[in-house]
């Protein structure tokens, strides 16, 4: 298959921009934007709203809504959380795309990976190369073509890019929502795996914790008045943990327990932190109806009190026709660029979870190429800057041109 004379002049633009796309990656990489890092994230967050305004984009800084967490001791508090950029043009252009990503890393402010190290020259190993500022740039440069070709007064987009989607997208998920309700399909740049896989349909998920307050009292003397919490903890951990496996694709990952003192003390507090993945919808409210039981047991039992907190927040994405479609469109845009592109079912989750929900498909793995994600041999493929931003912008001229259809306007049953 052979590229349209006219996209392949139109792509042209991006010839050139490796290198100024690696600079811009390594500055972008050099800012420390843990999710929690409300500094970091107003730095990050300037940066992008610099960059992206070559665009001509109407731009806003929107507020994200706090989210509620369990601390170690046992309280509910609200955390703030990093302001979103949203950015809209041409929104009643025939076809509307919404595009999103992330500005957040799981690296904190004191976490000890924060320099760069080039592994090879194709090769960066930096945090949030990959995951995702790596995608925000070919996001950004992808439009960039999109804008100076003859199409782009048929192509009108929305783009978010959320300050929390390292920790759920409490705060952006409503947002997420109500933009994918204006949109005909969704782009989010989500890395892609080293060889260029993408991921197809996701699990869902959703993270808990369970406070269980049992009663002081010194180990020796008077051990019988107390009320182990942590034991307690023993046997709710024991009972979700059977939950795996209880429906298919459903795993419970108890991630970390907190609570506990000095060995001659009865523990009065242990909170309980676990995830859970599940393929089917239907699958979260029979968790939810299993777990629930378990912990009105603890909750009966005399000197105990248990509270279950969380919930999912992360609905299965399933591989849908409309989502097929659109992937095979997207492996029809590849083949004419030399880029094979191939999906994968995956146990992960992300934004395009939600913006699936909402009823639109997305392929949420449109980023760079890269691997070893959310640890410090995280690493992004330099040359995918580039070979990524052609097959974004291919695929939304060609859907502008109707070379390709408009994957939100297909009838699901097709």
């Amino acid at each position: 298959m052979t590229i349209n004379p006219q996209l392949k002049t139109d792509l042209a633009f991006l010839d050139d921009r490796r290198a100024a796309m690696t600079e811009t990656l390594r500055a972008w990489c050099a800012i420390n934007s843990g999710s929690t890092n409300l500094d970091g994230l107003r730095t990050m967050h300037a940066a992008l709203a610099e960059a992206f305004a070559a665009l001509g984009a109407e731009a806003e800084t929107v507020p994200s809504a706090p989210r509620s967490v369990v601390t170690d001791d046992g309280e509910k508090r609200e955390q703030p959380l990093g302001d979103m950029l949203r950015l809209v043009k041409r929104p009643q252009a025939p076809v509307r795309v919404l595009l999103t990503g992330h500005m957040d890393t799981v690296f904190d402010a004191d976490h000890p990976f924060q320099s760069e190290t080039f592994l090879d020259d194709d090769t960066l190993n930096a945090p949030g190369a990959a995951d995702m500022k790596g995608g925000l740039l070919v996001m950004l440069n992808a439009l960039l073509a999109v804008e100076q070709s003859s199409l782009a007064e048929q192509i009108g987009y929305e783009i978010i890019i959320n300050a929390d989607e390292e920790i759920g997208s409490h705060g952006s998920a409503s947002l997420l929502t109500e933009a994918a309700k204006r949109a005909h399909f969704a782009c989010v740049y989500e890395p892609a795996l080293a060889d260029g896989t993408l991921a197809g349909a996701r699990k869902g998920s959703g993270n808990f914790a369970a406070i269980i307050r049992g009663k002081s009292a010194h180990a020796g003397r008077e051990h019988h008045l107390g009320r182990n919490a942590i034991a307690a903890a023993a046997d709710f951990i024991a009972a979700i943990d059977k939950l795996s496996g209880a429906r298919e694709g459903l795993t419970v990952n108890v991630a970390r327990v907190d609570g506990g003192g000095p060995e001659n003390v009865v523990p009065d507090l242990a909170v309980v932190r676990f995830n859970v993945r599940l393929e089917q919808p239907e699958d979260a409210a029979f968790f939810e109806g299993a777990v629930k039981h378990v912990i009105a047991d603890i909750d009966g039992r005399d000197g105990y009190r248990a509270e279950l907190t969380g919930g999912f927040t992360r609905p299965p994405k399933p591989m849908t026709a409309k989502l097929k479609a659109f992937f095979e469109a997207l492996k029809a845009t590849g083949d004419e660029l030399g880029i094979g592109i191939a999906w994968v079912p995956t146990g992960g989750c992300c934004d395009g979870n939600n913006i699936a929900a909402a009823g639109i498909p997305v392929i949420d793995t449109l980023g760079v190429r890269g691997a070893h994600i959310h640890s410090a041999k995280e690493y992004a493929k330099l040359d995918s800057l580039v070979e990524r931003a052609k097959l974004s912008a291919l695929l939304l001229l060609k859907i502008a041109n109707g070379e390709l259809p408009n994957p939100g306007l297909l009838e699901e049953a097709a």
